[in-house]
């Protein structure tokens, strides 16, 4: 039976609760069919049918959860949001998609038409971390100097076996960059190597709707407001202890998180898995009754 490992997130963990709910789901199916098989006298516990009955629906089940698991497991960047001329503690979650692979390297580009004039990183045990400097073609002018050398890429190597990140595990590197340019967001394309040569770009810009592309870059949004949400980037919002009606927390509106959009999924998920668990029970146990009833095992 295939497993799915969360990322870390809160939308990884709830994956990881669901997806533990429809496999006790399915096992509780699969034992309340022998239990009427015995019931009926079916020689040989749960018929055969059934067992390939079962299979199938915990294969659809299976299929119908990974689209959106692994659609949801990118290397992100958080926070998504900073405030101009300030510093920014940027963390890049890196969760590895592979299930027979592991993550041996991820190389960050940083932005060289807005450049942060220092960039530090936190070392992070079993990796080595490299930034690299270069001239900017074209010189950058701030409130405060011209940028002519900026740290333009980080890379992070793991230096042992063991420290890399295996199918199942995601692992987090951070770094410290500014001044934040004054500008709508900026764009951190990630590039990740696999121990089997793969390389994933993530590149793709998300578009103002918010609908992700299949690879889409770690963003930073400054005076841009992150996509699908309707606060600006730009100002803090206010945080009231009124409740809302959609039950997010203040937390939740201040950091920008798309409740509704993370109550819709996990609604339409708990619906699905429900339906489908109501019809593998169904289907075991009229099976079940029809083979009772024929004595065929």
């Amino acid at each position: 039976m295939p497993t799915f490992g969360s990322d870390g997130s809160r939308r990884g963990r709830v994956r990881e609760k669901l997806w533990r709910t429809v496999c006790a789901g399915v096992g509780r199916a699969l034992r309340r069919g022998r239990r009427v098989s015995r019931e009926r006298g079916v020689v040989g516990g749960t018929p055969g049918r059934v067992t390939r009955l079962a299979a199938a629906m915990v294969a659809g089940l299976a299929l119908a959860l990974a689209g959106p698991l692994s659609a949801s497991a990118h290397v992100r960047v958080s926070p998504d949001t900073a405030t101009p001329g300030g510093y920014a503690l940027l963390t890049f979650r890196v969760p590895t998609e592979s299930a027979t692979a592991s993550t041996v390297r991820l190389e960050v580009d940083l932005p060289k038409d807005t450049p942060f004039s220092s960039v530090s990183y936190e070392p992070v045990a079993g990796w080595a971390t490299s930034v690299t400097t270069s001239t900017l073609a074209t010189p950058v002018k701030t409130k405060n100097a011209t940028i002519t050398e900026a740290a333009t890429k980080v890379v992070w190597t793991a230096t042992s076996k063991a420290a890399r990140i295996a199918p199942g595990q995601f692992r987090q590197f951070t770094i410290s960059a500014g001044p934040v340019p004054e500008t709508g967001k900026v764009v951190l394309p990630a590039h990740q190597t696999y121990s089997d040569g793969t390389v994933v770009d993530w590149a793709e810009p998300t578009p103002a709707s918010g609908v992700e592309p299949q690879h889409p870059a770690p963003t930073v949004y400054i005076t841009d407001a992150p996509p699908g949400d309707v606060s600006s980037a730009a100002g803090a919002p206010t945080v009231t202890a009124t409740p809302r009606a959609d039950g997010a927390s203040a937390l939740d509106v201040a950091a920008g998180r798309n409740t509704t959009v993370d109550a819709v999924a996990l609604g339409s998920g708990i619906g699905g898995l429900a339906l489908g668990a109501i019809a593998l029970v169904v289907a075991l146990a009229g099976l079940a009754h029809r083979r009772a009833g024929t004595g065929r095992p």
